[in-house]
């Protein structure tokens, strides 16, 4: 898939066929993401990916969102190793785009993902679920699977005219 098709098709999956995904896609989707760029090169980003039906119950229960996660067959925590960090908000962008760089690599395999923010909500009982080490904080849970044969989104998106704020 041509990256400008991807970017432009990729859209947020809530719902999920019952079948499992391949450790392997899933291992991938992590290594996609660690391409993102990141301050220094200093990748602070760590991941946890969550197969267990009951680990996945546990975290949809975190969230109001949770029938997404239940529905899913996986998902991929995505921590930001404080340890690692030496700026904040850059590592935060880094982490963004690291996560942006896994549902772009789930769309080109075929595969839906949502990304999960509303989570951040309960995210010292999600690190515990997770068993992460003191020093990785929650920034996301992305729900991983085979899409739902009855999912077509389209996403409006906002007009250029609307978000093309000047040109100086």
């Amino acid at each position: 898939m041509e990256t400008r098709e991807a970017i432009r098709t990729r859209r947020s999956v809530r719902r999920f066929q019952d079948r499992p995904v391949a450790e392997e896609a899933l291992e991938a989707l992590v290594a996609d993401a660690c391409q993102a760029p990141s301050g220094l090169n200093n990748q602070p980003w760590r991941f946890v990916i969550v197969r267990s039906a009951e680990k996945r119950e546990a975290l949809a229960a975190c969230t109001k969102y949770g029938r997404i996660l239940r529905s899913a067959p996986a998902a991929v925590a995505v921590f930001l190793d404080t340890g690692a960090s030496y700026h904040r908000d850059k590592d935060c962008q880094a982490i963004g785009a690291a996560i942006q760089n896994l549902l772009l690599s789930a769309h080109d395999r075929g595969l839906g993902a949502c990304w999960l923010g509303e989570i951040l909500n309960q995210r010292e009982r999600v690190e515990a679920l997770c068993g992460v080490a003191t020093g990785l904080e929650l920034m996301a849970v992305v729900a991983v699977g085979h899409p739902a044969p009855d999912v077509h989104g389209k996403a409006d998106r906002l007009p250029l005219d609307r978000v093309l704020v000047g040109r100086i």
